[in-house]
């Protein structure tokens, strides 16, 4: 850590003398465990030393100090291979760790780990037997190919370039995929000209969820007024930078993590800010540690980005597929009847913006559906005659002309209690069944949650950070049981209490 703290100074990085960086080596608990994942050999936190106030500058970062594409050594090679977004910060990272001691960024990689222990990096087998029945896994698995599809696209034809005389080593697949992990899980967006790129010192602060202390505060430098414009870091990789990969959407692409924070951009001129700010939000005592928040995210989205899950995590959410609902129509009803049924929902065009075109549906962290699952199965229910009643019947092939009367109320909460009809409290208890029954039904999720008790973070932390998704998620499957088993008496006005806006799919 003195390495890094000298390496701050000399590039013009001024952290406060009321922060302390600490780094702890964090025992395994055996040698296999520690072999196996290096990348929890320090542990890193920052902690006040006296007591913090609101508004306080705690950290002054020049831009030049940070790891993008355009400060690279890798610049020139960069730009000759149009590679842009993470693809060409992937290969920025790995060309500045070729160059050992040489880099100018050598020893701000001396306190990273060499990777970040995300689902990405886990073995296929170790995917499919500890994330199977989970949001995650389908998606990991796409990401993976698609990752490993990049390197053989984009990074195999710069090795066989004899010009550029690359050290294969640094730049294996291996290497790709912890690159690529260290961007998920660190990277910020900085600005238009550098894109996303390691900013020193600001990726140091660790997450906790809903108790972000410092924020980084985006001032335009056209504007006499600030302005919030959230990195949402979620990895600054998302559908943000115009990258070239074909690179799975929520993997790169969903900027609302690390940080929700945004940057504040101070400069010697009108337009050209060259450093940004760290800026406490709110008071911290001495001793305490001082966090950032990578935003509202549930574990799934924790676990895919960052590698990690929290217990009893209030933003946590699961998600029902469509697939999952038309299984359970095509076993009730007619084929024809349920793709009629489903083009008629699609038409009801509940929000206005299309929702209706997506893929799944989302049960609250208190096991509440969302309204459009509702409807759906309202409709799939109706008797025939009643959507002749309603007027629907024509509407399977045209627009829906005039709102039905079962959603013409306003108040989402009383449509919602008028849906929640006997048969569609029955059809949602049928599909928590059916979401259940993705975990292979090997164990129950009072086997889960023993199997979390004995199991030990320090020797596996896939295994325990898998359990602890799955019992996250298991546990919303049970509230969702419990809301359809007491129907409508069981809703509560949590229009009140839902203030974050909805979770994103991982």
């Amino acid at each position: 850590m003195r390495g890094f703290k000298r390496w701050m100074k000399c590039h013009g990085i001024e952290c406060s003398d009321a922060l302390l960086l600490s780094a702890e080596n964090v025992a395994a608990a055996d040698a296999d465990a520690a072999a196996e994942d290096s990348s929890q050999s320090l542990s890193i936190s920052v902690k006040a030393l006296c007591d913090l106030k609101e508004g306080d500058v705690v950290a002054t970062i020049p831009k030049q100090s940070c790891l993008t594409v355009k400060t690279s050594a890798a610049s020139d090679l960069i730009e000759e291979a149009e590679l842009g977004g993470d693809l060409g910060l992937a290969v920025a990272i790995m060309f500045e760790r070729s160059l050992g001691p040489k880099s100018k960024w050598f020893q701000y990689f001396q306190i990273l780990p060499p990777f970040e222990p995300i689902p990405l990096l886990w073995s296929i087998p170790e995917i499919d037997s500890l994330l199977s029945g989970t949001e995650l896994h389908k998606i990991i698995k796409e990401d993976k190919a698609l990752v490993c599809q990049d390197w053989k696209d984009y990074i195999k034809p710069l090795l066989d370039s004899a010009s550029l005389e690359l050290n294969p080593e640094f730049f294996t697949v291996d290497e790709y995929l912890a690159a690529k992990s260290l961007i998920a899980s660190r990277s910020f967006q900085i600005d238009e000209y550098h894109g996303s790129g390691m900013v020193p010192l600001a990726d140091l602060f660790n997450h906790k969820t809903a108790a972000e202390d410092v924020h980084f505060t985006s001032v335009s430098s056209s504007s006499e007024s600030d302005t919030d414009t959230e990195s949402e870091n979620e990895n600054a990789n998302d559908e943000n930078s115009g990258d070239d990969e074909p690179v799975a959407p929520d993997f790169d692409s969903e900027t609302e993590g690390f940080s929700e924070s945004d940057l504040e951009l101070s400069s010697t001129s009108e337009n050209e800010p060259t450093f940004m700010e760290m800026i406490m939000i709110k008071d911290v005592n001495a001793g305490s540690e001082v966090f950032n928040t990578y935003g509202s995210l549930g574990n799934a989205a924790l676990l895919h980005r960052y590698g990690f899950t929290e217990p009893d995590n209030p933003f946590d959410i699961l998600n029902i597929d469509l697939d999952i609902v038309v299984q359970w129509s095509s076993s009730l009803f007619s084929r024809r009847h349920s793709r009629r049924r489903l083009s008629l929902w699609r038409k009801l065009n509940l929000s206005g913006s299309g929702s209706e075109d997506s893929e799944y549906f989302e049960i609250s962290f208190n096991g509440e559906p969302e309204l459009e699952l509702l409807v759906l199965l309202y409709v799939i229910l109706l008797p025939e005659e009643k959507i002749q009643e309603l007027g629907l019947a024509s509407s399977s092939t045209s627009e829906v002309k005039e709102t039905p009367s079962f959603l013409s109320n306003k108040d989402p909460e009383c449509r919602k209690k008028l849906l929640l009809t006997k048969s569609v409290c029955r059809a949602l208890l049928s599909l928590a069944d059916a979401r259940e029954s993705l975990y292979g039904g090997l164990n129950s999720l009072e086997e889960d949650v023993r199997l979390f008790n004995e199991c030990c973070h320090a020797v596996d932390s896939k295994l325990y950070h898998s359990l602890m998704l799955r019992i996250s998620e298991r546990r919303i499957i049970e509230k969702l049981r419990s809301f359809a088993s007491s129907g409508a008496g069981n809703f509560r006005t949590n229009s009140q209490t839902r203030t974050r806006k909805r979770a994103k799919r991982t």
